[in-house]
């Protein structure tokens, strides 16, 4: 080991670049619910628990944006279930 190293042509940031299309960012989330995802990977084979976690928030937005007449047609038939 050196007893001193020069770092003049040292770059700041991640070591290894994100794909085009991602973004890296730091994120808190809790513990059991990581360990969900983590879970559910090793218990599929193996696999990537980020790749799991953005499928599921992709599957949340993706239902979430329903057309407005579905919304409607939805509430409408409850709505007499509801009222037989």
């Amino acid at each position: 080991m050196k007893k001193e190293y020069d770092f003049s042509k040292g770059k700041r940031g991640a070591v290894v670049p994100a794909p085009k299309g991602k973004t890296r960012i730091t994120i808190r989330i809790d513990d059991d619910i990581l360990d969900w995802f983590r879970g559910s990977v090793d218990e599929a084979g193996g696999g990537n628990y980020q790749t799991l976690i953005n499928d599921a928030l992709r599957e949340y937005i993706t239902n979430q944006q329903e057309p407005i007449e579905v919304i409607l047609r939805r509430v409408v038939r409850e709505e007499l279930t509801a009222a037989k």
